[in-house]
């Protein structure tokens, strides 16, 4: 039985990847909240609310076919292309600081990409499957790898593969994040919805925001790498 298979016995010092992982996306977490937070109490010039902010940014695309409506909770707002709704949460729907304004403004950078069938996001729509049903079989396979084969076996390699298939989408997602807090930041500023000396506030928010995304691809390329040292190599199980 090879070092760090005991589940008890043995010290797994991969495990120390999943900890740096979990670290950097808590630390992301917690720095996009307070930088939030801390904006949510500055009101914008114009007064603008999110979803007003939203949909002049919207129209002023020439987009009329996506519809803003209020989801319930803090900081999920999303744009779905499958139905064309621009998604904003409790925090930034009615309210009308330079945090929300930002973030809806980033919401409607989406809504841009998918008008203008912007490449990356394109992508990223189409690894979604592919990403949902690599997270969800990947650790299902890699066990039964390991009962029937041992670490290095044919179900622990496919499982390796589907995982990478979902870090593969973490990837993907950065310039679209990216992308959509620029044209955020472009937009607003260019349509006087938040003066020069409030861009810098919404900056701070969205490049707050935009390093969770890269907290997700650390924390998903760590697990990875872990999963390849423990289970990707030859069968050492004898």
């Amino acid at each position: 039985m090879p070092y760090g298979y005991g589940y008890g016995y043995y010290f797994d010092p991969t495990y120390f990847l999943v900890l740096i992982g979990a670290l950097i996306s808590l630390i992301a977490s917690a720095r996009v909240k307070t930088t939030f937070h801390k904006y949510s109490g500055m009101r914008s010039m114009t007064n603008m609310t999110g979803a007003q902010a939203a949909q002049r940014i919207l129209h002023h695309a020439g987009i009329y076919d996506v519809r803003v409506q209020h989801v319930a909770g803090s900081l999920t707002d999303h744009y779905d292309p499958r139905n064309k709704t621009l998604n904003l949460s409790d925090t930034v729907y009615g309210s009308a600081s330079v945090a929300a304004v930002g973030v809806a403004a980033h919401e409607c950078g989406h809504a841009i990409q998918d008008q203008e069938g912007y490449a990356p996001l394109r992508i990223r729509g189409s690894l979604v499957p592919v990403a949902n049903f690599g997270s969800a079989a990947a650790w299902p396979l890699i066990i039964l790898g390991l009962i029937f084969g041992g670490a290095g076996s044919l179900l622990c390699t496919v499982g390796i593969v589907f995982f990478s298939a979902a870090v593969l989408f973490q990837i993907v997602t950065l310039p679209v994040e990216f992308n959509a807090s620029r044209r955020a930041v472009q937009i607003v500023g260019d349509i006087g919805i938040l003066s020069s000396e409030e861009l810098p506030y919404t900056k701070r928010v969205l490049k707050a925001a935009a390093l969770t995304y890269v907290a997700g691809a650390a924390a998903a390329i760590l697990q990875l790498l872990r999963l390849i040292i423990l289970f990707g190599g030859k069968d050492n199980s004898d």
